[in-house]
């Protein structure tokens, strides 16, 4: 895990996905969600992240694993990643946008 501690990660997790479990399901139905990512097996890294942040955020804290507590800081990292990577102009139907939101952070919401 990452240098902070637990309380830490959480809360910055929290920070970072801004989108609800449901909604985040909603979005990893769709054709644009699928659309992008790096995959080998027909999944992207991204679209399989968010299934599991579905289930993050779906478990009571103290229920968290230690798989689970590595993944928060996994999306943390890639969240703050990307974000600096942000496209010039409008953002709402970009890749960019679509990869975030597959790891649970829609940037339209900062808006």
């Amino acid at each position: 895990m990452a240098d902070r501690d637990r309380d830490e990660t959480y809360d910055e997790f929290y920070d970072c996905v801004n989108m609800q479990p449901k909604e985040l399901e909603e979005w990893l139905d769709t054709e644009e969600s699928k659309s992008v990512g790096d995959s080998d097996d027909g999944e992207s890294t991204g679209h399989k992240s968010g299934r599991r942040i579905v289930d993050i955020k779906r478990t009571n804290k103290d229920e968290l694993t230690d798989e689970q507590w590595d993944h928060m800081d996994k999306v943390i990292g890639y969240i703050h990643r990307h974000l600096s990577q942000e496209p010039d102009g409008d953002i709402e139907e970009t890749d960019w946008r679509y990869s975030l939101m597959n790891w649970g952070h829609d940037p339209m919401k900062d808006e």
